[in-house]
């Protein structure tokens, strides 16, 4: 697995017990016959959100794909490279992802469900094989399974529909969400690992303690995988010393926030509102110690833009320009307003969101260093200033 596992209070309680189906049962009851309201209701009532990155309400979701011919769609694929908390689901738990999936299956009366699965990630394919096979027998659900494309933009929910159709596996612009018309033009409800792990998990065991599944980068590069309690302070998920340092929020997609402003908020959407920042896929990514948030932030720029579908214009042209502004940027150019320009001309008019949340990354980086761009205009970098002290 790409990232080690901290052991938690929900969906990663209990590691030691194994990821195969016998044990997993003697803790978690089969999924059985629910209605589509009494599961709406009971998702409602934990605020279930999902955690895919979107962060859509997903009892919203479920009575919207409640029609004839409705689909069931898990996406393992993260195309999101700093984030593995999916494949840490996958991989140890992978029963809880498929008994969500069914709850929904149940309660949509569907018996088809399909698993995307991420064509980088050979162990999660593997687990999830294996424990479909564990199902089989007494089961009356089907299982078809789908290998996404490397790549950051393959999992996001039209490029998934666009590979269950057995198109290239790319975004393409829709008009209606997928719960009203997705696979095959039918309502297809649409969730990644984590979400269909928490639905079952509420059903089964009751809405508390709220959690979410947080994959934090050390210094080093390393990756853990934790399940913090919503509401709970930052110093559960950083130390003392990562608090003091400016915290990229949200994956390659997400915000800066400044050195600090962590410090005294909960992990929680209400708490981070003020600086722009959301919880988003759940990655958190302190700046290293020396490390110039510029120069990072235009080494993500600049692989976000080479990982687009190239099919619109704010992919195909906006992104690498703005990829080529922030370089700029990095080695001395006083372009902050080409940069502003920029954003707002590949915000809001892409066929997915991959350019608003590129752009949203870059906003942050001018809203909160914009000391450290006037000093790169000057050939004085200081990020050495931005290390933490004390």
């Amino acid at each position: 697995m790409s990232a080690s596992v901290a052991e938690g209070p929900r969906l990663l309680a209990h590691l030691d017990e194994g990821p195969g189906l016998d044990r997993h049962r003697l803790a978690h009851p089969a999924p059985a016959a629910v209605s589509l309201e009494g599961l709406a209701e009971a998702a409602e009532a934990a605020d279930l959100r999902g955690r895919g990155g979107a962060g859509f309400p997903f009892a919203v979701k479920l009575r919207t794909a409640a029609r004839r011919g409705a689909v069931v769609v898990v996406n393992l694929s993260e195309g999101e490279p700093a984030s593995h908390k999916d494949e840490a689901l996958a991989i140890l738990r992978p029963h809880l992802i498929l008994d969500g999936a069914a709850l929904a299956a149940h309660a949509l009366g569907t018996r088809r469900i399909h698993l995307v699965l991420p064509g980088d990630r050979p162990q999660v394919s593997t687990r999830i094989h294996e424990a479909v096979a564990e199902r089989r027998a007494g089961e009356r659900l089907q299982w078809r399974m789908h290998v996404a494309d490397e790549g950051f933009v393959s999992g996001q929910a039209r490029a998934v529909i666009e590979l269950m159709s057995g198109r290239a596996n790319l975004p393409v612009t829709a008009w209606a969400p997928e719960a009203i018309s997705g696979f095959h033009g039918r309502p297809t409800l649409l969730s990644n690992a984590e979400t269909y792990a928490q639905l079952y998990s509420i059903w089964s065991h009751g809405p508390d303690p709220a959690t979410m599944l947080v994959t934090r980068h050390a210094d080093t590069g390393a990756a853990t995988v934790v399940e913090v309690e919503l509401g709970a302070p930052w110093s559960a998920v950083l130390s003392p010393d990562e608090l003091r340092r400016p915290v990229l929020v949200g994956g390659y997609h997400g915000v800066w926030v400044p050195a600090g402003a962590l410090a005294d908020r909960r992990v929680a959407a209400e708490d981070l509102a003020d600086l722009g920042a959301r919880l988003g896929a759940g990655v958190v990514m302190p700046l290293p110690s020396g490390v110039c948030p510029v120069d990072r932030t235009a080494r993500i720029v600049s692989y976000l833009a080479a990982q687009s579908a190239g099919r619109c214009g704010p992919c195909r042209n906006g992104l690498p320009s703005l990829a080529h502004a922030l370089d700029q940027a990095r080695k001395g150019a006083d372009n902050d307003e080409r940069i502003q320009e920029l954003c707002g001309l590949v915000s809001g008019r892409g066929a997915c969101a991959h350019p608003d949340g590129t752009a949203r990354l870059v906003r942050s980086l001018l809203r909160w260093f914009g000391d450290e761009l006037h000093l790169h205009q000057r050939q004085e970098c200081g990020h050495g200033a931005l290390a933490p002290t004390g």
